[in-house]
């Protein structure tokens, strides 16, 4: 097999998540040889992390052509993923590219047919899947340990954006996507839970709301996270969702311990005192398991006649089944950068196999599906109706 290091990536964007894919690689070994965004960013971001290539003016193409790179990553905003994954798909090179794929579905299955065609691996960033607890917990369900699943119940909160004066391009439809807070963490959380249950969604009902109605925002682009003057901003009608209430049902997984299983999910950016709470608890005949990503190297597990456990990383019962996917011993945590770290090792690794290790990451099929997903959610929310996925 090809080790990591002899593969090298190029990245497009140099916002938030940006930098995070490049401290992932270069923790794996592997060689981030070119950046591009604008190009003073490109400029600051190749000069900050010792990047050989800077690609100003956002000219990907130019690093496309650059037949040193091997895999693209897509850190750029939303509407334009799909035309920098099918240029990098022509161009020969392997993607990674963030969530969502795309704006609509009917783009997003351009992609998959490109992917296809190309033979090309080709991941979405839901790097949830990566957390040690997730893999623990879908092999708990898929051996039978919870025995035939009931329900799942859980939820997605964040308060970034509770303030009027917090602003990002996300909350704009024409940037991001109509629905915003499902599309942007919404979608982490049920491709986490479907990835536990080896089963996908089948049905949506979705109640979407949005508290501000108007919102102010800088008269010049900022990066996320950013701290704005409220003096230099002006107001704007909100055409996306800040908070949503979405009930799912499952269909039928291979295993067979999962079979219309119905979930619900709460979904909120204006939740006070929430930074990044990934939350669910997915409850059995025989057992139930509850995860917080907040407290990520824990898992309760809950039984009826038997006493309660706490499950921690790297201890009996939750290492075997995750020895791959972690690399610190119990008590020493692991978390949001690890989970970046794990998700391009199971891909760089896939690419060095021959596509012959576990695809454990979400493909452009599944990107695809997700985009299906918030489509049928946006129907339910304005029929108040079920919409079949």
């Amino acid at each position: 097999m090809t080790p990591l290091h002899h593969l090298r990536a190029g990245i497009i964007g140099t916002g938030f998540i940006g930098p995070v894919h490049i401290e992932a690689l270069k923790r794996l070994g592997v060689q981030v040889q070119g950046v591009c965004g604008s190009t003073a960013s490109a400029l600051a971001c190749a000069e900050q992390w010792g990047i050989p290539e800077a690609y100003g003016d956002y000219d990907y193409e130019a690093m496309y052509a650059n037949p040193e790179i091997d895999v693209i990553h897509i850190t750029s905003p939303n509407k334009v993923h799909v035309e920098q994954s099918l240029a990098a798909l022509a161009a020969g090179k392997h993607v990674i590219c963030e969530k969502p794929l795309g704006m609509t579905s009917e783009e997003t299955a351009q992609v998959v047919a490109a992917a296809r065609k190309a033979k090309r691996v080709f991941a979405v960033n839901y790097v949830s899947r990566f957390f040690p607890a997730v893999l623990q917990m879908r092999a708990m369900v898929e051996r039978g340990e919870l025995g035939r699943i009931i329900h799942v119940q859980g939820h997605f909160f964040q308060d970034w954006l509770r303030k009027e004066t917090d602003y990002n391009w996300r909350l704009l439809a024409n940037e991001g996507g109509e629905l915003r807070a499902v599309g942007d963490i919404g979608t982490h959380w049920i491709d986490s839970v479907s990835f536990i249950l080896g089963a996908r969604v089948k049905k949506v009902f979705g109640t979407l709301k949005t508290f501000h109605k108007t919102r102010l925002r800088p008269k010049d682009e900022v990066k996320t996270f950013a701290k704005i003057d409220p003096k230099k901003m002006e107001s704007f009608a909100v055409d996306t969702e800040d908070f949503a209430s979405v009930l799912l049902e499952f269909g039928k997984a291979k295993h067979g311990h999962v079979n219309g299983v119905h979930a619900n999910c709460a979904v909120s950016q204006v939740a006070a005192g929430w930074k990044c709470s990934l939350y669910f608890g997915i409850y059995g005949t025989e057992g139930s398991v509850r995860w917080d990503s907040q407290q990520s190297n824990e898992i309760l597990l809950g039984r009826r006649d038997q006493p309660n456990q706490v499950l921690q990383r790297n201890t009996p019962g939750f290492d075997v089944d995750v020895a791959n996917f972690t690399d610190y011993p119990g008590g020493h945590a692991e978390g949001f950068s690890d989970v970046h770290k794990m998700h391009y090792r199971a891909v760089y690794e896939h690419i060095a196999s021959g596509k012959t290790s576990p695809a454990l990451f979400a493909t452009a099929a599944d990107g695809h599906h997700e985009v299906e997903l918030c489509e049928a959610i946006l129907r339910s929310g304005k029929s108040q109706r079920w919409e079949v996925v």
